[in-house]
């Protein structure tokens, strides 16, 4: 079985310190909770940015900003900047940080309401422009999936040549409005894909750590961080995204699962060297 890679997603776009005191908006703050992270044992950073007073930005500048700052202090990281942005930015403004030549980026393979009036839309054609534009890049896109729905047009589309093989998907569950989180719906998401692709799981919420077994279990990948969760266990706040990963890498340990480096990340994922 391959050694486990762990991502954590930082701060996302919509988690706010009301929600966690320690959740990152800025540069300093953004580079004490990807250094916690990789310390314990991540070897991918699912980055979205903030401006300063915590409201969402794709603006490339300030990806850069952030991007540099990792890199000073854990320099062979691998930086997996988001491009699902906020609801209502356009196509080209989500894009923005695949301007900066990053290894991955993440691809979202459909439509999800939110909650309420939300929707985060990505239409067919959208899915295609992503696409080209990775590849046109040499990025390696996650596939972020909420649904098996969303696995059904990734795979037409690497039909189609929009998306290379091997891929490598980004199961996000429960999520409102997309799958739930039980053993059941794992089953289904991971009997969904290609042999030969590689995938992680991101549980929302209560399913972080039971969906993160599960993976581990069977030889996928998980990623935890504030954007998915800010608890470390049931009513008690994490102090930072490491201790999310901490608590995944006890798991993989005493499952007998090791813990990749960015190195052996980047074999497993098939990235360029």
């Amino acid at each position: 079985m391959e050694k486990l890679i762990i991502t954590a997603a930082i701060c996302g776009a919509e988690v706010l310190k009301e929600h966690n005191p320690a959740v990152p908006y800025t540069v300093e703050e953004c580079v004490r909770e990807a250094k916690s992270a990789y310390d314990a044992g991540a070897s991918i950073i699912h980055l979205h940015v903030r401006n300063d007073d915590g409201t969402p930005t794709q603006d490339k500048n300030r990806f850069k900003e952030v991007m540099d700052a990792i890199h000073k202090v854990c320099p062979d990281v691998i930086i997996q900047p988001s491009t699902g942005g906020a609801v209502g930015m356009t196509n080209d403004e989500r894009l923005q940080p695949t301007e900066l030549s990053p290894e991955m980026a993440t691809l979202d393979c459909g439509t999800l309401n939110f909650g309420g009036d939300e929707v985060f839309t990505n239409t067919e054609n959208t899915i295609k422009y992503f696409g080209e534009k990775m590849i046109e890049r040499g990025i390696k896109p996650e596939l972020e999936v909420f649904d098996k729905s969303m696995i059904d047009m990734a795979l037409r589309l690497h039909r189609k040549g929009y998306i290379k093989s091997p891929m490598h998907f980004d199961f996000v569950m429960g999520v409102n409005g997309g799958i739930s989180g039980e053993m059941r719906d794992f089953v289904f998401l991971r009997e969904s894909i290609p042999a030969d692709a590689t995938y992680t799981v991101a549980g929302i919420g209560r399913y972080e750590f039971p969906l993160a077994a599960l993976a581990i279990i069977d030889g996928g990948h998980v990623r935890v961080g504030f954007e998915d969760n800010v608890y470390i266990s049931k009513g008690v706040l994490a102090r930072s995204n490491g201790e999310l990963v901490e608590k995944v890498a006890r798991m993989a340990k005493e499952m007998g699962r090791e813990i990749a480096t960015p190195a052996e990340a980047r074999r497993i994922l098939g990235l360029a060297q």
